[in-house]
């Protein structure tokens, strides 16, 4: 059956929640697949560093209702657990509506909502929230609640006694300890490289979950879908004799992606190979085009500066192989980084503008192409989404540099975005590969007239 683990808010437990329910399966030798609702990179990264299995992203707004049920139906179906963890409130999704958010997939895919609430500071009011939820919208199966950072067994029983007054199943009630605090960034949750300790955390986690989690249920709640795909439809066959190896930037600096795009590759005749500029590594000499995906270059600024050798081999590439660069990979293309000291950081030079802090940009972008690049011609149209706290200065385009393409999105007015060239494809914005035959059918063309 499977069931989608979501919450009041952001911030509710959700991912706390699922980590405990992949640390309790672990322990008993089970194999579970996870997924996340939305754009998300880092929760993923999370969830999959303990399940030890790849956590897959459904955002119905990015990849459509078919290839998300596909996807679901196909993974989920391959092991002995799965479940989704939603994405910010239940009901959040573009703007002021729902559209995207963690109700509308649990409706596409018929599944059942656990709902984690904070119960900090609560006690009989807690019934208001949580009716408020289960009767918003009746097509929703709300399957229980648990309870989360409970403050004491005193706090415990009045919460047990109201949920029962307004007959709401409890599937556990969560204590406030240290052993359950998961570090965070301005983004949202820390990487999942910056867990200390993680398989001494797991081991603890399991015997928490086990302890004060509705185990007896979620065995029921987290039962995988029934499956009999065997192969997924999105993953064209590759050419015979086509191998032309893509390297993708992938360290502590960069690591924002989705698996689907390495399958992708791979299943393309362009095995990918591991790039960390942060080594000083220069770029392999086989591979044929470059990805730089996003992450928090901002934090290794300095070292990233220092590693002449990496920024260099990005100088000689430009002028020779495709490059596709989103977010913080479009900051390594700049001239120069300021970190949020104000200290300014020297990077590759291949684009002519400077990055700085800003204001926060989030939300799902639909672009339409203006130039040619890597992965667009004029006139293609692709839906991605923007997420940073960063700003471009001294932006300048010229004849060898243009804009991108227009942009435009909730609340937004359409402006132009990105830098491009016929090697170079540099944007903020994220987009999911797998969604799109359009950007995998121009990439490739674009590797295969420049190798």
């Amino acid at each position: 059956m499977a069931c989608i683990i979501s919450g009041i808010s952001s911030n509710s437990g959700k991912t706390l929640l699922s980590l405990l329910l992949i640390s309790w399966l672990k322990s008993i030798n089970k194999t579970v697949q996870t997924f996340k609702v939305g754009p998300d990179y880092l929760d993923p990264q999370q969830l999959t560093a303990v399940s030890k299995k790849t956590c897959r992203n459904l955002d119905l707004i990015l990849s459509g209702e078919n290839w998300v049920k596909e996807n679901f139906n196909h993974f989920g179906g391959l092991t002995d657990y799965s479940f989704i963890e939603g994405v910010m409130g239940l009901f959040d999704g573009i703007g002021s509506n729902s559209k995207g958010s963690t109700a509308e997939l649990a409706k596409v895919l018929s599944l059942p909502v656990i709902l984690i609430v904070d119960s900090r500071g609560k006690a009989a009011s807690i019934a208001a929230l949580i009716k408020g939820f289960t009767e918003h919208d009746k097509e929703l199966k709300i399957a229980g609640v648990v309870l989360n950072n409970v403050q004491s067994p005193r706090h415990e029983k009045i919460l047990l006694e109201v949920l029962n007054r307004i007959n709401i199943k409890s599937l556990g009630c969560i204590p406030n300890c240290k052993d359950l605090h998961l570090p965070v960034r301005h983004l949202g949750l820390a990487p999942a490289h910056e867990i200390l300790d993680l398989e001494i955390k797991v081991k603890k986690w399991a015997s928490i979950a086990q302890d004060y989690l509705d185990i007896k249920s979620f065995r029921k709640l987290l039962l995988p879908p029934a499956s009999n795909n065997k192969t997924i439809s999105f993953l064209p066959k590759k050419a015979p004799g086509l191998i032309h190896p893509i390297a993708i930037a992938e360290d502590d600096a960069f690591h924002f992606k989705y698996q689907e795009t390495k399958e992708l590759l791979e299943e393309n005749g362009m095995p990918t190979i591991t790039w960390k500029p942060l080594e000083n590594e220069q770029i392999p000499k086989e591979a044929k085009g470059l990805i730089i995906p996003g992450g928090f270059p901002e934090q290794h600024a300095n070292q990233l500066s220092n590693s002449t050798k990496s920024l260099n081999s990005i100088k000689i590439f430009s002028k020779k192989f495709p490059i596709y660069a989103e977010c913080g990979g479009l900051m390594l293309l700049g001239k120069s980084i300021f970190d949020i000291e104000g200290k300014e950081h020297l990077m590759s030079g291949v684009l002519p503008f400077k990055v700085k802090k800003g204001n926060l940009k989030i939300g799902y972008r639909e672009a339409t192409s203006k130039n040619n690049s890597p992965i667009a011609i004029p006139g293609n149209k692709f839906i991605g989404h923007e997420f940073h706290r960063w700003e471009i200065i001294n932006e300048k385009y010229n004849s060898n540099i243009n804009p991108l393409w227009d942009i435009k999105g909730w609340n937004i007015d359409i402006k132009n975005e990105g830098f491009c060239n016929h090697l170079i494809h540099a944007s903020w914005i994220h987009l999911h590969w797998a969604s799109s035959p359009l950007i995998l059918e121009n990439w490739k063309r674009s590797i295969m007239k420049f190798a």
